[in-house]
């Protein structure tokens, strides 16, 4: 009887042991888990880190055919890419700005979206909706897209 009772002993005590490195084992995997998530963090901060500078935040607008300036804002949504949006108004005359900008390069960026412009003197709303290009003039960047449809040539500058 004493045999029987220090078997089931044993077996329990044994029993206990494995359930305990069990436990172990799981929290090993749940800290493997956690350090594997930490450097998959780093690299994705290190890939969403800009390789140009920054244009976060509000920069100045402008057309040659309208006499007031704009503003453009530019929120970061990846890689050197922004959500933009702006305007300039003044009076009948107005222009508009919406899409995604990307810069590819440390003097161009790419606007995929709309250029909305409501000139007066040029005649009806003309709108860019093909993908266009800002080149980097000195302290501002020009559309290289400049003819509208009624022939004229637009000078549309953002600042940084």
């Amino acid at each position: 009887m004493k045999t029987i009772f220090y078997f089931f002993l044993f077996v329990a005590l044994i029993s206990c042991k494995k359930n305990s490195v069990s436990k172990n084992s799981e929290t090993k995997t749940e800290l493997m888990n956690k350090i594997i998530a930490k450097k998959n963090d780093s690299i994705t901060k290190l890939n969403n880190q800009n390789i140009y500078s920054g244009w976060s935040g509000k920069h100045k607008l402008t057309h040659n055919s309208i006499k007031k300036s704009g503003e453009i804002s530019f929120e970061k949504i990846g890689r050197d890419e922004y959500k933009v949006s702006g305007s300039i108004n003044s009076g009948q005359n107005t222009l508009k700005i919406n899409g995604n900008i990307t810069q590819v390069s440390e003097n161009y960026m790419n606007l995929t979206g709309e250029i909305i412009q409501n000139i007066k003197q040029d005649g009806p709303t003309f709108t860019r909706k093909e993908n266009n290009t800002f080149k980097k003039q000195g302290k501002f960047w020009r559309l290289q897209n400049k003819v509208n449809g009624a022939g004229f040539v637009d000078y549309i500058d953002i600042y940084k």
